[in-house]
C-alpha cells in the first residue's frame, strides 16, 4: 500500500480520504538508518584521534537527525499552503545570510560558509536551496498562465539565478550555486512551454564546459582554484599535492571493495587517508567496506525516495504543491548523481555530500524540512473509494 488513507468528507460518489505517504516516511527511515550506521563505522577512528570519542560524530548526527524527524512528523501536519506565506520572507533572509556570510562567516579550509550563533552554527547556502525551491514554487503557481510568456520565463530564472550567483560570489560554494541552479532550471523546464531555450542553454554550458576542460589541458598549473580542480581532475596522479591525493585514495577505497566490500568496519582507506571521510567522500568507503552490492542497495533506497516525491507532485491537489514536490525531487537527484559523479572522479571535485548519508547537521535539518513540506503536499491528495 502506497501510503495510509485518512477519512475526509464524502463525495457523492462515494467515499472521498486523504492520503499521507508512509511510504515515503519510511525510505526517510531507512536512508538516515542506514547514514548513521556507515557514519559510525566510517569516523569512529578519526573521531577518537580527534575528540577521544569515537562516537563523536555519531553522536551530533543522531541527535539532530532524531529530533528533526519528530519536528518533521509534527509539522508535515501543518498545511503547505501556510509555509507558502512566508516564501518571500524566506528567500529575502536567505539571500541576506549569503551576503551577510562573507563578512561574519567563519572561515574554515579557506573558505567562509558558516555563520556561527553562540554554540550553533549553519550553511546560509543550504538555507537558500530551501527558500529558492519555496519561493520560485509559489512565484510560478501565482502567474499561472502567464508563466507561458517570456516575461515570466526571465523573471522566474533572475530569481533563481540571483541566489546562485550570491552563494558563489559571497560563499564561494560553487557545488550549491550549481545545485541552486539546477532546481531552478528544472522548475522552469517543468512548467514552460517551450524547450528550445533549454537545448540551446545545455549546448552553451557544455561547449563552456569543453573549452574550460581544452584549456585546463594546456596548463601544467594555475593560480586560479577553479582550474586547479580541473587540472587535477584531468590528471589526479601528477598532481597529488593540488587534491589529487584525496581523488586517488577513494578511488582505492572504490576498487578495493569488490562485489561484496571487506565488511563492516573493516576498511583500511578511512585511517586517515582519505581525507574528512565521512563527508562528502562517504561513498567511496561504503563502496570499500560493503562493495558494489552495499551501493546497489543505497541507489535503490535514492531511486525510491525520487520515485515517492514524483508520485507526490503528480497527484498534488493544486499545482504549488505539484512544484515544491518537484523542485524537492529536483534537488536531492542532482545531489546524489553529482556526488556519485565527484567519488568517481568522472566530474571535478566540488564538496557535495551525500543527502542523510554525509556528517552534517544544517545538511540534515534543511533535507527535513523539505521532506516536511513533500509529507504536507501528500496529506492533501485526495482519493475515492482505492488504494493509490
Amino acid at each position: 500500500m502506497a501510503g495510509k488513507k485518512r477519512k475526509g468528507a464524502k463525495a457523492p460518489n462515494g467515499q472521498t480520504f486523504y492520503y499521507y505517504d508512509y511510504n515515503l516516511l519510511a525510505c526517510i527511515v531507512l536512508l538516515i538508518c542506514f547514514g548513521l550506521v556507515m557514519l559510525y563505522s566510517i569516523s569512529s577512528y578519526s573521531a577518537q584521534i580527534d575528540f577521544g570519542d569515537d562516537m563523536h560524530y555519531f553522536t551530533r548526527q543522531a541527535l539532530i537527525s532524531g529530533g528533526c524527524f519528530v519536528a518533521m512528523i509534527l509539522f508535515s501536519r501543518i498545511d503547505y499552503h501556510i509555509y507558502a506565506k512566508f516564501a518571500g520572507l524566506l528567500y529575502v533572509v536567505s539571500n541576506i545570510l549569503l551576503i551577510m556570510t562573507r563578512f561574519i562567516g567563519a572561515e574554515i579550509y579557506g573558505a567562509k560558509r558558516w555563520i556561527y550563533i553562540g554554540p550553533l552554527s549553519f550553511q546560509p547556502a543550504e538555507f537558500a536551496k530551501l527558500a529558492v525551491i519555496l519561493f520560485l514554487s509559489v512565484m510560478i503557481s501565482k502567474m499561472g498562465k502567464n508563466i507561458k510568456t517570456w516575461k515570466a520565463f526571465w523573471m522566474i530564472l533572475g530569481c533563481g539565478a540571483f541566489t546562485s550567483l550570491l552563494t558563489l560570489v559571497f560563499t564561494q560554494n560553487l557545488s550549491t550555486a550549481i545545485i541552486i541552479a539546477g532546481i531552478t532550471v528544472g522548475l522552469l523546464f517543468i512548467v514552460f512551454p517551450k524547450k528550445m531555450p533549454f537545448l540551446i542553454g545545455g549546448a552553451g554550458v557544455a561547449a563552456l564546459a569543453a573549452g574550460v576542460i581544452m584549456y585546463a589541458q594546456t596548463l601544467s598549473g594555475s593560480e586560479n582554484f577553479r582550474l586547479r580542480r580541473i587540472i587535477t581532475w584531468l590528471n589526479p596522479e601528477a598532481n597529488e599535492s593540488l587534491g589529487g591525493y584525496q581523488i586517488m585514495q577513494g578511488l582505492y577505497a572504490i576498487g578495493s571493495g569488490g562485489m561484496f566490500g571487506k565488511g563492516l568496519g573493516n576498511s583500511l582507506q578511512k585511517l586517515g587517508y582519505v581525507p574528512e571521510a565521512q563527508n562528502d567522500m562517504i561513498l567511496t568507503i561504503i563502496c570499500e567496506e560493503l562493495g558494489i552490492f552495499g551501493v546497489i542497495v543505497l541507489t535503490v533506497l535514492f531511486v525510491f525516495l525520487l520515485y515517492r516525491l514524483l508520485f507526490i507532485a503528480q497527484n498534488a491537489p493544486d499545482l504549488l504543491g505539484s512544484l515544491i514536490a518537484s523542485g524537492v525531487f529536483v534537488h536531492i537527484a542532482l545531489q546524489v548523481v553529482l556526488n556519485i559523479a565527484v567519488v568517481t572522479n568522472a566530474i571535478p571535485t566540488t564538496g557535495i555530500t551525500l543527502p542523510f548519508v554525509s556528517y552534517g547537521g544544517t545538511a540534515i535539518l534543511f533535507l527535513m524540512m523539505e521532506m516536511t513540506l513533500a509529507l504536507s503536499v501528500s496529506r492533501r491528495i485526495k482519493l475515492k473509494d482505492e488504494e493509490s
